[in-house]
């Protein structure tokens, strides 16, 4: 492979950080010149620092020494928010679903200021993400309104300052939405993670919904996440969600749902482990 190429991909990596040679020289414990000399591909750099660089920059080592660049044309990984607005208001209705009417009511106030990011520009409506999650789950044939309600409301308590006796739902939707909201756990117990999802694994509702949010994210996740985040988020995924798929299986009516969102799931996070 010419160095030369390599040099391109550090210098690109680099800029897209915002620093300067010198500052990423100071952060490898390198000169800016060692650093110019990996840019221009008069040099590669040494085993010793290939760690550190791929942390620094966010850069793959398999992304660093690719035998050839591919000119993809990137397009959004988000759908029309409308559109699937539209969608699911119609099937709730249909389907006299009035806990789900009343979330969407409320959708706007709660996430219309927020977006769902981007790395590469395609930035939308947070509100494109409880939306692709109903979508899902009507699409797999859930058509329980507290499902429903609980994949538009899920995020609501978390990312705004509504509290769970604001959201418009029933007391089943409302604890399993108190349970996803990481918020409600103290930031400083170390064992936060672990009781978060220790509670999660005793509501059934949660498990469902949690996964569908899971699903969504991992799908997403390429375009959003950095790749230090989607390394811990594989892992993350990887240790808590099979004990929750587990209680899924357990409900009969849920017997497809459950197998779909493995075989989802199962398929992403195998194909991130690979690229990563």
């Amino acid at each position: 492979m010419e160095n030369r190429l390599i040099g391109n991909r550090i210098r690109a990596a680099r800029l897209a950080k915002g620093m300067n040679q010198e500052q990423l020289g100071e952060k490898l414990d390198v000169s800016f010149q060692a650093v110019s000399s990996w840019e221009t591909g008069k040099f590669i750099p040494d085993a010793e620092h290939l760690p550190e660089l791929s942390r620094v920059l966010d850069l793959s080592l398999d992304g660093l020494f690719a035998e050839e660049d591919h000119d993809w044309t990137l397009k959004p990984v988000n759908f029309d928010y409308e559109h699937m607005y539209t969608f699911v208001k119609g099937r709730a209705q249909m389907l006299h679903m009035p806990q789900s009417l009343a979330v969407l009511d409320r959708l706007r106030a709660a996430h219309g200021g927020q977006k769902r990011k981007s790395r590469y520009g395609f930035e939308t409506t947070y509100m494109v993400h409880p939306l692709t999650m109903a979508c899902h789950a009507l699409a797999m044939e859930l058509r329980d309104d507290d499902v429903i309600a609980a994949c538009l409301a899920h995020d609501m308590i978390e990312d705004s300052d509504m509290k769970p006796d604001d959201l418009p739902v029933g007391e089943r939707v409302r604890e399993a939405v108190r349970l996803m909201s990481r918020n409600t756990y103290a930031r400083n117990d170390p064992d936060r993670e672990e009781k978060y999802y220790a509670n999660i694994r005793k509501n059934r509702l949660a498990c469902l919904v949690k996964c569908l949010d899971r699903v969504n994210n991992l799908a997403g996740m390429a375009d959003g996440f950095s790749r230090r985040k989607m390394v811990s988020y594989t892992e993350e995924t990887d240790r808590y969600y099979p004990e929750l798929l587990a209680v899924i299986k357990k409900v009969p009516e849920w017997n497809n749902a459950w197998w779909l969102l493995r075989y989802q799931m199962t398929m992403l996070l195998e194909t991130f482990k690979r690229m990563l």
